[in-house]
């Protein structure tokens, strides 16, 4: 894992540790087995708020950072707890938002379909809640400010590899300059993202001075994987698969 110091705003640098996805050369595009029935109103939403958000983040700077993400130290004694919800709206560079934007596009329409909208934002922001809470437990005395949507997406995820195992993903696969789209099962795909976030949590969990916050996208997971059947609206996806 490589740690660093993120830049926001114009003044002095502040470690952060970030919710950050990353797939190596394998970028998620969407799901090639199905279409939603619906517009996915609430994915688009939050990928607006989350743009929005990042842009209050540039203009407010290193003191709106300091305000609105998740410290462990200032949460675990009582304190700050609606960062909890705020940092799952913030990230930490444009490369972070971006992938994590990416990843919410690729799984998040199926998954609201298969939910319904109501249920869907529900399910996103207890996903992100219980992830952002997994992250702060682990480094309760850490005064490092954490941020980032990928524990919510984190959730989305796991409920897609339980909901739509079998369906393929659309993917764009790069090696230095060359491209090309690739059709991956969602369970070997997703399965591996897992694996290699619970490899990365066991190895840095002591690590406190910054990086990526693999015990949130954990937990963020496993929240997802074991609730999505109640959140599921068992009607629509009975309709989904009379349609297909």
């Amino acid at each position: 894992m490589v740690l660093f110091a993120a830049r926001i705003g114009r003044s002095q640098l502040l470690s952060l540790r970030i919710e950050e996805d990353e797939m190596g050369g394998l970028i998620p595009l969407g799901d090639a087995s199905r279409r939603p029935l619906r517009k996915p109103a609430v994915t688009i939403l939050l990928i607006v708020v989350n743009s929005l958000v990042f842009f209050m983040e540039l203009s407010g700077g290193d003191a709106f950072v300091a305000r609105w993400s998740a410290i462990p130290a200032q949460i675990m004694s009582g304190h700050q707890w609606i960062t909890l919800l705020t940092s799952m709206f913030m990230h930490g560079s444009w490369m972070h938002i971006i992938g994590n934007m990416i990843f919410l596009w690729a799984f998040g329409p199926e998954i609201e379909d298969a939910m319904g909208r109501g249920r869907y934002l529900v399910f996103y922001l207890a996903g992100g809640l219980v992830a952002m809470f997994a992250q702060v437990a682990v480094n309760a005395g850490s005064t490092i400010p954490n941020l980032g949507a990928s524990g919510a997406i984190a959730a989305v995820m796991g409920a897609f590899l339980v909901t739509y195992p079998r369906d393929r993903i659309r993917a764009l696969l790069f090696i230095f300059i060359f491209f090309q789209v690739t059709f991956i099962p969602a369970a070997l795909l997703i399965g591996f993202w897992f694996l290699t976030q619970l490899f990365n949590a066991g190895s840095i969990a002591s690590v406190q001075t910054g990086g990526v916050a693999y015990l949130a996208h954990v937990g963020g997971f496993i929240f997802g994987a074991v609730t999505a059947r109640l959140f599921e609206d068992r009607r629509r996806l009975a309709l989904q698969r009379d349609l297909g």
